[in-house]
């Protein structure tokens, strides 16, 4: 036993330091996780901040219909309201629809007389908004008329109810006062949960799957799984020893991912909760670490075996990444799937691999702690990546896949495999 343990360590450190003179795998599993995500992300909201100030800058062009003499104030609200640019507009209707389409023109204000609810108060009307809700600058300037209608509305309802003598106290029915409970923080925390574990998950794939295809399909390549095959270890030692060199890439890229992550996002999401002065202690809590970096292990472990198995039946390093891309867009999937923030953790969910720890890492983030699901999560995980390495190793100690005679992918090989034992019995 001791024998074995010393020699999948020699194979394993062998592994890691031919790993490191591999430029793809040093990029892809180390680089890119710590520098590439938080870079991409201060990028995308940068541009984004970049976008929206420069169409908060853009004039709304505003063009009125109609506009009864009696209100001509709203005319001049509407020129005085930063932003919007009333156009005088003589053509049609069907014109102004048709520039609409075409962003020539951003919102046409169409007054009409009012109906049959609205006619015993005196110079009354309806309006009707047309915008283009495919353009941001048509959607922006319907929001911002839209505002500037509602004021006016208000306060000419105002002075007609005191000319038509309702007291304040007949007038006034109720008010609504809105109040986010959610303190920045929380709001920072909140996109944390939602973005943190699509990252994370896409992270420790892309930081697999170069070592699994490397130390499979890359060495048959290089001519080096011979040289391999001839050192006095098992099978079974030589495949651990792979299993544990891909499955520390994939937890060390997915950690390095979090660090990154939780060390930059304060300051990249600083502008959509408030400034950094404001966010005293915002990002992922310092209890939740453990939690994820617990769940990243067990995810990396998964992931690695799973990888491995695939990669193992290619003889080429581009063979085997396209047996395993199939299984690196699954493993998105369900990142996607549960981006719905009110999604209940449950016993179920807890049991299903991939999704239990998605769910364990965005509770975790946010402070709400099951501790059952947590528990039933790590166990449940813990059999499947037992589970997975016994089926890796399974699937290796085979002689056709280790000497990479196999024809085929992992499908076939099972085939191949059951109905040899059906045909036997």
């Amino acid at each position: 036993m001791a024998l074995m343990d010393s020699q999948v360590l020699t194979i394993y450190a062998h592994e890691v330091r031919s790993a490191v003179r591999e430029r793809n795998i040093v990029i892809y599993s180390i680089v890119l996780p710590l520098v590439m995500y938080p870079i991409l992300l201060w990028a995308i909201f940068a541009g984004i901040q970049f976008v929206q100030g420069q169409t908060e800058r853009l004039g709304s062009r505003v063009a009125l219909v109609g506009l009864p003499d009696e209100h001509g104030a709203l005319a001049d609200s509407l020129e005085n309201e930063k932003g919007i640019e009333v156009v005088p507009w003589e053509d049609t209707r069907d014109e102004a629809l048709s520039a609409i389409g075409e962003g020539r023109l951003d919102v046409l204000v169409e007054f009409a007389e009012p109906d049959s609810n609205g006619v015993a108060l005196r110079d009354n009307f309806t309006v009707r908004l047309h915008f283009n809700e495919t353009r941001d600058r048509s959607s922006g300037a319907r929001t911002r008329v839209e505002g500037v209608l509602t004021d006016y509305r208000d306060a000419w309802l105002d002075r007609e109810r005191k000319v038509l003598g309702v007291s304040d106290a007949t007038w006034a029915d109720f008010g609504i006062v809105l109040e986010n409970v959610a303190s920045p923080d929380e709001m920072i925390r909140f996109l944390l949960s939602i973005m943190i574990p699509t990252l994370m998950i896409i992270m420790i794939a892309v930081a697999t799957f170069y070592p699994a295809v490397d130390a499979t399909a890359g060495e048959r390549e290089r001519s080096t799984w011979e040289t391999m095959m001839t050192v006095a270890a098992s099978r079974t030692t030589i495949a651990t020893a792979k299993y544990l060199y891909v499955a520390t890439f994939g937890a060390v890229g997915g950690l390095l991912n979090l660090t990154a992550l939780a060390l930059s996002m304060r300051w990249i999401l600083a502008p959509l909760g408030g400034s950094t002065e404001q966010l005293t202690s915002a990002g992922i809590p310092l209890s939740a670490l453990p939690v994820i970096a617990v769940g990243t292990a067990l995810l990396a472990l998964f992931i690695a075996a799973v990888m491995l198995v695939l990669a193992s039946f290619a003889q080429t390093f581009k063979e085997g990444q396209s047996m395993i891309t199939p299984f690196y867009i699954l493993l998105i999937l369900p990142s996607i799937f549960m981006q719905d923030p009110d999604m209940e953790f449950s016993m179920l969910l807890a049991t299903l691999p991939i999704l239990n720890i998605i769910m364990v890492i965005r509770e975790a983030i946010v402070g709400v702690y099951h501790v059952p699901q947590i528990a039933v999560t790590f166990l449940s995980q813990i059999i499947f990546v037992a589970a997975s390495i016994g089926f890796a190793q399974w699937v290796l100690r085979n002689e056709e896949v280790y000497m990479g005679t196999h024809e085929g992918g992992l499908g076939r090989f099972l085939k191949g495999r059951f109905s040899r034992r059906a045909s036997s019995s």
